[in-house]
C-alpha cells in the first residue's frame, strides 16, 4: 500500500516559490513520461485499476506499475501498487503497439495483470489510453522526501507536492506549516493525476 500526502499548488508562481525555498535540499530531478493501459475489454478500469509505463529521462529507465483501488481523502492518497523495472526498449515497443504487453516474459507485474484481471490475449489484449509528461524535483527536507511536480497535460499544467510517508498526517502538518509560514497558497488534492488526465480538464481550485 502506497500512502502519500498530495497538496496542490495553484500556479507556476507558487511552484517556483516552493522550489526556490527548497533548493538547498534538492537531490535530483526526474523528467517522466507516463503512458497508461487497460485491457481491451476494460478489465482493469472496471475494477478501479490501471497499468502504467513510466519512462525516466527519456529512455534512461522504464518502470511498469499496477495501481488499484485508489482513495484520496483530505490530501492523503492510499493506493495498492506493484511495480517492476522493464527494459526501456521493450517499453517503447509496447507504447507503439500495446498488444506487445501480452508477450513480455518474466515480468511479475504483467503476469499479475494476466492472471488477476484476465488480460490473456497476446495480440489484442491491451489498449493504450495515452499519457502525459511530468517534471519531478525531489528534495530531502526535515526527514521527509518531498516530490514537487509540474505535470503537463494537453489541456493545462498541474502543480503538486507529494510525500510518501508511514505517518501521513504528521508529514502533512509539517508541509502545511512550511507553506503557511511562507505564505504559499495550496489546497488538498482531490483527484489523482490519472483521474485528471481521464477527465480532460484541470480540477477547479
Amino acid at each position: 500500500m502506497e500512502v502519500e500526502v498530495k497538496l496542490r499548488l495553484p500556479n507556476a508562481e507558487s511552484h517556483r516559490h516552493v522550489t526556490t525555498l527548497l533548493a538547498p535540499f534538492h537531490v535530483i530531478t526526474h523528467r517522466q513520461h507516463n503512458f497508461f493501459f487497460d485491457g481491451a475489454n476494460s478489465q482493469l478500469l472496471s475494477r478501479r485499476a490501471v497499468l502504467r509505463l513510466r519512462f525516466y529521462n527519456d529512455d534512461e529507465r522504464c518502470v511498469v506499475s499496477l495501481k488499484a483501488k485508489a482513495v484520496l481523502v483530505n490530501g492523503v492518497s492510499r493506493v495498492e501498487e506493484d511495480e517492476e523495472d522493464i527494459d526501456p526498449n521493450v517499453g517503447r515497443g509496447c507504447v507503439a503497439e500495446p498488444g506487445k504487453l501480452g508477450t513480455v516474459e518474466n515480468n511479475r507485474v504483467l503476469e499479475r495483470v494476466k492472471e488477476e484481471f484476465g488480460v490473456v490475449d497476446k495480440v489484442n489484449g491491451f489498449l493504450g489510453l495515452g499519457g502525459f509528461r511530468n517534471v519531478r524535483s525531489v528534495y530531502e527536507w526535515k526527514g521527509l522526501k518531498l516530490e514537487v511536480d509540474e505535470t503537463e497535460f494537453d489541456f493545462g499544467t498541474l502543480y503538486e507536492i507529494e510525500c510518501e510517508s508511514s505517518d501521513p498526517e504528521e508529514a502533512k502538518r509539517d508541509i502545511e506549516e512550511f507553506l503557511k509560514d511562507n505564505e504559499i497558497a495550496y489546497s488538498y488534492s482531490t483527484l489523482s493525476k490519472f483521474a485528471i488526465f481521464r477527465s480532460g480538464k484541470l480540477p477547479s481550485q
